[in-house]
């Protein structure tokens, strides 16, 4: 694109200096300014009219070079605009086809539906977690900001089956429908869910009602921003301290964020096949960390959530535990007992 705009200026140059050269040509010969111009029009746009002033051998030679010369540059322009229009559709083309095969290999993603207020700030926090997403919407701009922005994309109905296919929504982890219409949301819901049973689906909801209707048709979780909003508020009516202690600004935070001011991190860590902490208690697990963190939390493999397990409870393969301690010693841990992290996917497994 940037190569044809180059054409289009440099011909545009081209044909602007030889309209100069043609003018004074015609004015050196001893024409008048106003009939070198006309001369120069008729001449170099093919026009067809006769002669506005007396003609020598040397100056038909002169308007012979000045014909093709501005046909030439004229040529050169036209095909520069050519060149731009063809690779923008070209370039388009190569871009969808890129998309299609990026979305085909992904796995583990996160499908977004709706590209709102809400859909906008997920898909930012994903980016900074570095977690891979598509984003679904049938509002074309919407798609053309987020293509914009670098997201994979697809235009549609986030309910239609196919759009979903195209989206990897049997090899998806997390769909998240955040759309502002709670009924489109309910029927995007018990869409996925028969598409893809073990799914989790995280659905908004306008109203309170509209909860037991996400859940009915398969949400996991149901998040009610208005909810969340009032109880923010009020929180910062209530105990207006503690939440002063835990921020600095009037910044919305994630739960990560606010532990930073205190030098703290919550993270996850899965239990793989062949760990050293299989068999092992959680207290034990905890000395093993030489205490630099505390389990506030596990999940076993089969979904169930053990909040603040005692110290006498085993740990199995493929169990998660929550934790939170200092930065620089979850990740060591981590390695020294060859743990997977999945901090961005808290909660990603939970079932009802």
């Amino acid at each position: 694109m940037r190569q044809s705009l180059k054409n289009i200026l440099f011909g545009t140059a081209c044909f602007l200096l030889i309209v100069v050269i043609a003018v004074t040509g015609y004015v050196l010969s001893g024409w008048s300014l106003l009939d070198s111009i006309y001369m120069v029009v008729i001449t170099v746009f093919g026009v067809g009219f006769g002669e506005v002033g007396p003609m020598t051998p040397a100056l038909r030679a002169f308007t012979m070079l000045i014909i093709v010369a501005g046909y030439v540059t004229v040529v050169y322009i036209v095909g520069g605009f050519i060149q731009m229009i063809t690779e923008g559709e070209f370039n388009r083309a190569l871009g969808a086809r890129r998309m299609t095969r990026e979305i085909a290999n992904l796995r583990e993603h996160v499908i977004i539906c709706g590209f709102g207020r809400i859909g906008q700030i997920l898909a930012r926090k994903l980016v900074e977690s570095r977690i891979p997403f598509v984003v679904l919407d049938s509002n074309p701009d919407r798609i053309t900001a987020a293509e914009a922005r670098g997201y994979l994309v697809r235009l549609g109905n986030a309910s239609d089956e196919m759009i979903l296919e195209n989206a990897g929504i049997q090899r998806a982890k997390v769909l998240a429908t955040v759309l502002p219409d709670d009924a489109i949301n309910v029927f995007i819901t018990l869409t996925v869910r028969n598409l893809n049973p073990d799914l989790m689906i995280v659905a908004r909801g306008e109203f309170p009602s509209t909860e037991k209707k996400l859940r009915q048709a398969g949400a996991d979780h149901v998040v009610l921003p208005a909810e969340i909003g009032a109880l923010r508020m009020s929180h910062l009516i209530t105990h207006p301290a503690s939440l002063n202690f835990l921020e600095t600004s009037d910044d919305r935070k994630t739960l990560n964020e606010m532990l930073a001011q205190v030098e703290l991190h919550m993270d996850e860590l899965v239990i793989p096949p062949g760990s050293q902490l299989i068999g092992t208690s959680v207290g034990t697990a905890e000395v093993r960390g030489h205490s630099s963190f505390i389990i506030v939390a596990l999940q076993r493999a089969d979904g169930t959530i053990i909040i603040h397990p005692s110290h006498d409870v085993f740990l199995h393969e493929g169990d998660t535990v929550i934790v939170i301690g200092h930065k620089g010693d979850t990740p060591r841990f981590a390695a020294e007992y060859a743990l997977k992290r999945q901090m961005q996917y808290r909660g990603a497994r939970h079932r009802k």
